[in-house]
């Protein structure tokens, strides 16, 4: 009984009922912050170099970017040229975007060290050490990356979004994301998505399609967050109710929890011709035991029943 929460359950009702629920944006200082797209950035950055995958990607697609478009800004002040972002909602906010941006290119300036779990105690994944990544962002590249003429080109492509390249930086909002045809096939070095891909309902069709746009050479970085999202008394207490309630508690949101483990995302990876190459795992012991799961899940292995996060990085052969 501890493990069932009432609120979720009356806030999916209250989905139904026309004018009681409202989609509007729902803001959360974490995805605007300057400091936390900074430190996303490069802790993808870091790990995928360090996992012999390409260091500096030319064109950077993003899924779920949300409030501000912080972590592709990042990309295009380290030396990026193409940013696409891709969203269910729209939320992103122009004046909030600029903010960021000048605040950001405040950090890489200062070669600022990688604001850590101290910082952003829930913002994985997490580092041997947080210090600014010379090895990779050389003072070469970066007094490049940052010259005056081409962050004012970012600055217009900020402001003038989807109006095309300037001087060579482009950036594209996409809203809704799922047509394939939206960006052209095998054009993208790297797709990253930070705490999104539970939200995802069709995940074999959103494979599919990251899949067709990826350069041969190019790589995933996911980082999933498996836990209930505060619906259950347990961290994976959304595995012990039966679809009926979840639907509840779901309600009509146009995006809510798939309730898939991480096995379900490292198979969908290698079904669709990627070569895993980091699946770093981070445990839970504490949660519902397998005898309190719904039927549908009583057959997950231990390991997916204790995995409460996961960075799943891949290649394309």
């Amino acid at each position: 009984m501890r493990n069932i929460r009432i609120r979720p359950l009356l806030k999916g009702a209250a989905t139904y009922v026309p004018g009681l629920y409202s989609f509007a944006p729902r803001r959360t200082s974490g995805a605007i912050s300057p400091r936390y797209c900074y430190s996303v950035w490069l802790k993808h950055l870091v790990i995928a170099y360090r996992n012999g995958l390409s260091s500096l990607p030319n064109t950077v697609a993003e899924l779920g970017p949300g409030y501000s478009l912080g972590i592709g800004l990042a990309a295009l002040i380290s030396g990026a040229k193409k940013y696409y972002a891709l969203d269910v909602v729209e939320y992103s906010d122009k004046k909030k975007n600029l903010e960021v941006f000048d605040e950001l290119i405040g950090l890489f300036q200062a070669k600022e060290s990688v604001p850590d779990e101290r910082e952003f105690p829930r913002a994985k994944p997490f580092l041997e050490s947080y210090e600014f990544p010379s090895h990779i962002l050389c003072d070469g590249l970066l007094d490049e990356a940052l010259r005056q003429d081409r962050l004012d080109s970012i600055r217009k492509a900020v402001l003038n979004l989807d109006s095309g390249p300037h001087d060579k930086i482009e950036i594209s909002y996409f809203v809704p994301w799922h047509d394939s045809r939206m960006i052209k096939k095998e054009s993208v070095d790297m797709i990253l998505s930070q705490a999104v891909l539970e939200h995802v309902d069709d995940l074999p069709t959103m494979y599919r399609v990251l899949y067709r746009w990826l350069k041969p050479g190019g790589f995933m970085s996911h980082q999933v967050d498996f836990g209930c999202h505060e619906t259950a008394g347990f961290w994976n207490g959304h595995w012990a109710y039966s679809d009926f309630v979840w639907k509840l508690i779901r309600g009509k949101r146009p995006y809510f929890l798939n309730r898939e483990p991480n096995s379900t995302r490292v198979r969908l990876l290698r079904d669709f011709g990627l070569d895993v190459v980091l699946d770093a795992k981070g445990t839970n012991t504490s949660g519902i035991q397998r005898e309190q799961l719904a039927p549908k899940f009583r057959k997950i292995s231990d390991d997916d029943l204790t995995t409460s996060d996961a960075l799943l990085q891949g290649t394309k052969g």
